[in-house]
């Protein structure tokens, strides 16, 4: 039987295995399918985290320390998909992927969210081969080459800085005329001589040939369509939320969740059901930021002790 189990591994699990397992609980799982530290390791550099302001550092440095702190304190890690969450009167029951099924006292979901598609034609056919939801992992394939990046907030401004050490020219396309972004990503952006802001445009197209992309075609709000030569397009456009754990056998979910599918908690992490958390980009109103998510993991962890001794 588990004190607590944590779906998932980005800095809102691995916060919580870190409160949960110094707060006293000696049986605490992280479960996460791959290398913990989540979607901030793939970042060039931290540069807004309170404390941690080493350029020379990438996310994958930053959370490598995480990991070791955590474990250091007992969390145990293990690669296994659940399926669902099931409650009885007392206790959660997970069932993985194998049909294996293991108990909690307690569970905290911190799954997070993964990057949207934008739905031109191509994005598909060309994702991987030209179409990218990563400048980190990709930038270097195009180094001193144009590329053009979709979205408009601070996801896809502080991307496109990045790109633009990196390549010759980058276009930023929004389909609005104003930017979502923090003024100062948007300053920043507009200074860079090598970033074109392209607003009120969309991108119907992008096409090339069986070696990948060759360009995109977009069209402004005046409907006149053009071609970008560019050999790579990233796309930085939203998140759906990864919600799917906890929806039971039938395809409901076990608890509130709003109408874009974020789970619906309280300033503690609770959510409808007791005794299950949340925490993270899988939030209501989660503000996408490491420092808010390892704040929400602790305060989950925190909870969850409370609701341990009481219900002992």
């Amino acid at each position: 039987m588990l004190d607590c189990a944590i779906i998932g591994g980005g800095p809102a699990g691995l916060a919580a295995g870190l409160y949960a397992t110094r707060g006293g609980l000696k049986h605490v799982t992280l479960f996460e399918m791959g290398l913990p530290g989540g979607q901030i390791t793939q970042s060039s550099e931290i540069e807004n985290y309170p404390g941690f302001f080493d350029h020379s550092k990438t996310g994958m440095d930053f959370m490598d320390t995480w990991q070791e702190q955590c474990f250091h304190f007992g969390l145990k890690h293990e690669m296994k998909k659940i399926q669902h969450i099931t409650k009885n009167d007392k206790y959660f029951t997970l069932t993985f992927e194998n049909s294996e099924t293991a108990q909690a006292k307690t569970v905290i979901v911190c799954t997070g969210s993964t990057p949207k598609k934008a739905g031109f034609k191509g994005e598909d056919d060309f994702f991987g081969k030209g179409v990218s939801t990563c400048a980190t992992c990709d930038g270097f394939f195009y180094k001193n080459k144009p590329v053009a990046v979709l979205g408009g907030g601070d996801t896809a401004l502080e991307e496109a800085f990045y790109l633009s050490n990196i390549c010759s020219e980058v276009y930023v396309i929004h389909r609005r005329d104003t930017f979502r972004a923090a003024p100062s990503t948007i300053e920043r952006v507009q200074r860079k001589e090598n970033i074109h802001l392209l607003t009120d445009t969309t991108i119907e197209e992008v096409f090339g040939d069986a070696m990948g992309v060759g360009g995109i075609r977009i069209k402004n709000k005046e409907g006149n369509v053009s071609a970008l030569d560019v050999p790579g397009i990233f796309v930085f456009v939203g998140h759906n939320v990864n919600n799917e754990v906890l929806k039971d056998e039938n395809g409901h979910f076990i608890c509130e969740v709003s109408e874009w599918g974020q789970v619906v908690v309280d300033l503690s992490m609770k959510t409808s059901l007791a005794g299950l958390f949340a925490a993270g980009d899988v939030r209501i109103e989660a503000p996408k930021q490491v420092v808010c998510a390892a704040g929400d993991g602790a305060t989950a962890a925190l909870q969850v002790i409370s609701y341990i001794q009481e219900h002992a």
